[in-house]
Protein backbone atom coordinates (compact mmCIF):
# COMPACT_ATOMS: atom_id res chain seq x y z
CA UNK A 1 0.00 0.00 0.00
CA UNK A 2 3.31 2.24 0.31
CA UNK A 3 4.19 1.09 -2.60
CA UNK A 4 1.07 2.30 -4.21
CA UNK A 5 0.79 5.78 -2.61
CA UNK A 6 4.21 6.34 -3.48
CA UNK A 7 3.32 6.11 -7.05
CA UNK A 8 0.11 7.80 -6.83
CA UNK A 9 1.99 10.80 -5.54
CA UNK A 10 4.72 10.85 -7.89
CA UNK A 11 1.97 10.55 -11.04
CA UNK A 12 0.54 13.58 -9.57
CA UNK A 13 3.57 15.53 -9.00
CA UNK A 14 4.44 14.77 -12.54
CA UNK A 15 0.76 15.73 -13.77
CA UNK A 16 0.76 19.16 -12.13
CA UNK A 17 4.58 19.99 -13.21
CA UNK A 18 3.75 19.26 -16.42
CA UNK A 19 3.95 22.44 -18.98
CA UNK A 20 0.46 23.20 -20.62
CA UNK A 21 -0.32 22.50 -24.29
CA UNK A 22 0.05 25.62 -25.98
CA UNK A 23 -3.74 24.54 -27.27
CA UNK A 24 -4.73 24.94 -23.89
CA UNK A 25 -3.95 28.49 -23.11
CA UNK A 26 -6.36 30.70 -24.98
CA UNK A 27 -4.16 33.55 -24.72
CA UNK A 28 -0.94 32.04 -25.77
CA UNK A 29 1.04 33.45 -29.14
CA UNK A 30 0.10 30.92 -31.12
CA UNK A 31 -3.61 31.16 -30.82
CA UNK A 32 -3.94 34.68 -31.58
CA UNK A 33 -4.46 35.37 -35.45
CA UNK A 34 -1.72 37.03 -36.80
CA UNK A 35 -1.22 40.48 -37.49
CA UNK A 36 -1.77 41.87 -41.18
CA UNK A 37 1.33 42.26 -43.02
CA UNK A 38 1.03 46.50 -44.27
CA UNK A 39 1.10 46.37 -48.12
CA UNK A 40 3.30 49.18 -49.41
CA UNK A 41 0.64 50.34 -51.75
CA UNK A 42 -1.22 51.36 -48.95
CA UNK A 43 -0.93 54.90 -49.57
CA UNK A 44 -0.33 54.74 -52.46
CA UNK A 45 -3.58 55.76 -53.42
CA UNK A 46 -3.89 58.65 -51.29
CA UNK A 47 -0.46 60.11 -52.83
CA UNK A 48 -1.87 59.16 -56.09
CA UNK A 49 -5.21 61.44 -56.12
CA UNK A 50 -3.88 64.43 -54.17
CA UNK A 51 -0.79 64.27 -57.42
CA UNK A 52 -3.57 63.62 -59.63
CA UNK A 53 -5.58 66.65 -58.56
CA UNK A 54 -6.18 69.25 -61.07
CA UNK A 55 -4.21 72.32 -61.36
CA UNK A 56 -6.92 74.28 -62.55
CA UNK A 57 -7.93 74.81 -58.66
CA UNK A 58 -4.52 75.90 -58.27
CA UNK A 59 -4.33 78.60 -61.32
CA UNK A 60 -7.91 79.82 -60.42
CA UNK A 61 -7.00 80.55 -57.08
CA UNK A 62 -3.91 82.87 -57.94
CA UNK A 63 -6.27 84.70 -60.49
CA UNK A 64 -8.85 85.48 -57.83
CA UNK A 65 -5.78 87.06 -55.28
CA UNK A 66 -4.48 88.72 -58.73
CA UNK A 67 -7.64 90.54 -59.29
CA UNK A 68 -8.59 91.27 -56.01
CA UNK A 69 -5.05 93.06 -55.17
CA UNK A 70 -5.13 94.98 -58.76
CA UNK A 71 -8.67 96.26 -57.89
CA UNK A 72 -7.71 97.40 -54.37
CA UNK A 73 -4.79 99.53 -55.90
CA UNK A 74 -6.63 100.81 -58.12
CA UNK A 75 -9.66 102.07 -55.70
CA UNK A 76 -6.45 103.16 -52.92
CA UNK A 77 -4.68 105.02 -55.52
CA UNK A 78 -7.80 106.89 -56.34
CA UNK A 79 -8.95 107.91 -52.37
CA UNK A 80 -5.31 108.20 -51.44
CA UNK A 81 -3.97 111.59 -53.10
CA UNK A 82 -5.23 114.70 -51.06
CA UNK A 83 -6.91 117.36 -52.91
CA UNK A 84 -5.06 119.73 -54.76
CA UNK A 85 -5.53 123.07 -56.62
CA UNK A 86 -5.36 122.89 -60.23
CA UNK A 87 -3.95 126.44 -62.54
CA UNK A 88 -7.34 127.68 -62.27
CA UNK A 89 -7.53 127.56 -58.58
CA UNK A 90 -10.25 124.70 -58.46
CA UNK A 91 -9.45 122.10 -56.00
CA UNK A 92 -9.40 118.68 -57.62
CA UNK A 93 -10.92 116.00 -56.14
CA UNK A 94 -11.69 112.44 -57.70
CA UNK A 95 -15.86 112.50 -56.92
CA UNK A 96 -15.80 115.49 -58.34
CA UNK A 97 -15.10 114.38 -61.93
CA UNK A 98 -17.81 111.41 -62.75
CA UNK A 99 -15.34 109.38 -64.80
CA UNK A 100 -13.42 109.32 -61.81
CA UNK A 101 -16.05 108.32 -59.61
CA UNK A 102 -17.48 105.49 -62.04
CA UNK A 103 -14.31 104.18 -62.05
CA UNK A 104 -13.59 104.00 -58.53
CA UNK A 105 -17.03 102.37 -58.13
CA UNK A 106 -16.19 99.82 -60.77
CA UNK A 107 -13.13 98.78 -58.66
CA UNK A 108 -14.80 98.62 -55.55
CA UNK A 109 -17.27 96.28 -57.03
CA UNK A 110 -14.45 94.27 -58.44
CA UNK A 111 -12.66 93.80 -54.82
CA UNK A 112 -15.79 92.95 -53.25
CA UNK A 113 -16.21 90.55 -56.31
CA UNK A 114 -12.71 89.15 -55.99
CA UNK A 115 -13.00 89.09 -52.08
CA UNK A 116 -16.24 86.83 -52.64
CA UNK A 117 -14.63 84.40 -55.16
CA UNK A 118 -11.35 83.77 -53.13
CA UNK A 119 -13.47 82.93 -50.10
CA UNK A 120 -15.53 80.70 -51.94
CA UNK A 121 -11.77 79.04 -53.51
CA UNK A 122 -11.00 78.82 -49.72
CA UNK A 123 -14.22 77.50 -48.40
CA UNK A 124 -14.29 74.56 -51.32
CA UNK A 125 -10.97 73.73 -50.20
CA UNK A 126 -11.82 73.16 -46.16
CA UNK A 127 -15.51 71.97 -46.85
CA UNK A 128 -15.55 71.29 -50.69
CA UNK A 129 -19.50 72.57 -51.38
CA UNK A 130 -20.44 73.92 -48.37
CA UNK A 131 -21.34 77.29 -49.44
CA UNK A 132 -22.48 77.28 -53.52
CA UNK A 133 -22.64 73.81 -54.96
CA UNK A 134 -20.45 73.26 -57.64
CA UNK A 135 -22.66 73.08 -60.69
CA UNK A 136 -24.31 77.11 -59.01
CA UNK A 137 -20.60 78.13 -58.76
CA UNK A 138 -19.64 77.21 -62.25
CA UNK A 139 -22.72 79.48 -63.60
CA UNK A 140 -22.50 81.92 -61.17
CA UNK A 141 -18.74 82.69 -62.06
CA UNK A 142 -19.06 82.31 -65.85
CA UNK A 143 -21.48 84.81 -66.01
CA UNK A 144 -20.13 87.27 -63.06
CA UNK A 145 -16.66 87.56 -64.71
CA UNK A 146 -17.83 88.77 -67.74
CA UNK A 147 -19.83 91.08 -66.42
CA UNK A 148 -17.00 92.37 -63.71
CA UNK A 149 -14.80 92.40 -66.47
CA UNK A 150 -17.25 94.61 -68.80
CA UNK A 151 -17.24 97.39 -66.11
CA UNK A 152 -13.49 97.43 -65.98
CA UNK A 153 -12.95 97.95 -69.16
CA UNK A 154 -15.70 100.14 -69.73
CA UNK A 155 -13.94 102.34 -66.97
CA UNK A 156 -10.91 102.39 -67.74
CA UNK A 157 -12.38 103.78 -71.53
CA UNK A 158 -14.06 106.51 -69.97
CA UNK A 159 -10.97 107.52 -67.85
CA UNK A 160 -8.22 108.06 -70.32
CA UNK A 161 -10.39 111.28 -72.14
CA UNK A 162 -10.42 112.46 -68.89
CA UNK A 163 -6.77 111.72 -67.68
CA UNK A 164 -5.63 113.37 -71.39
CA UNK A 165 -7.40 116.75 -70.32
CA UNK A 166 -6.34 117.13 -66.89
CA UNK A 167 -2.98 118.60 -65.64
CA UNK A 168 -0.46 116.21 -65.20
CA UNK A 169 1.59 118.38 -62.34
CA UNK A 170 -1.09 117.56 -60.02
CA UNK A 171 -1.42 113.93 -57.55
CA UNK A 172 -4.50 112.76 -59.27
CA UNK A 173 -3.23 112.94 -62.71
CA UNK A 174 -0.88 110.61 -61.77
CA UNK A 175 -3.30 108.39 -59.28
CA UNK A 176 -5.70 108.39 -62.37
CA UNK A 177 -2.63 106.85 -64.56
CA UNK A 178 -2.16 104.20 -61.75
CA UNK A 179 -6.23 103.10 -61.42
CA UNK A 180 -6.31 102.99 -64.80
CA UNK A 181 -3.47 100.62 -65.65
CA UNK A 182 -4.53 98.61 -62.61
CA UNK A 183 -8.15 98.26 -63.57
CA UNK A 184 -7.04 96.86 -67.50
CA UNK A 185 -4.75 94.79 -65.14
CA UNK A 186 -7.46 93.30 -63.25
CA UNK A 187 -9.76 92.73 -66.73
CA UNK A 188 -6.98 90.77 -67.75
CA UNK A 189 -7.02 88.48 -64.92
CA UNK A 190 -10.85 88.66 -64.80
CA UNK A 191 -11.26 87.68 -68.87
CA UNK A 192 -8.25 84.44 -68.16
CA UNK A 193 -11.02 83.78 -65.24
CA UNK A 194 -13.67 83.65 -67.32
CA UNK A 195 -12.02 81.44 -69.81
CA UNK A 196 -11.04 79.11 -66.95
CA UNK A 197 -14.84 79.63 -65.71
CA UNK A 198 -16.29 78.63 -68.96
CA UNK A 199 -13.83 75.80 -69.57
CA UNK A 200 -14.75 74.02 -65.99
CA UNK A 201 -18.40 74.99 -66.99
CA UNK A 202 -18.15 72.84 -70.79
CA UNK A 203 -16.06 70.30 -69.17
CA UNK A 204 -18.94 69.63 -66.51
CA UNK A 205 -22.25 69.80 -69.01
CA UNK A 206 -20.57 68.60 -72.54
CA UNK A 207 -18.20 65.44 -70.70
Amino acid sequence: MKEESNVMVIAQRMISGASPSPSSTPNSPATQPPLPTPSPYSFSVVSTTLRSRPTIYAYDLTLRSMSLLFSFISALSLAAPSPTRTKRGEISRFYDNPQLTYCFTVSILAFVYSAFQLFKRVCDIAYRGVLISDMTSDYLSFTLDQLAGYLLVSSSSVTIPVIQQMDSQTSLWKAAIIAVCMSFTAFVVLAVSALLSGYKLCKRIIW
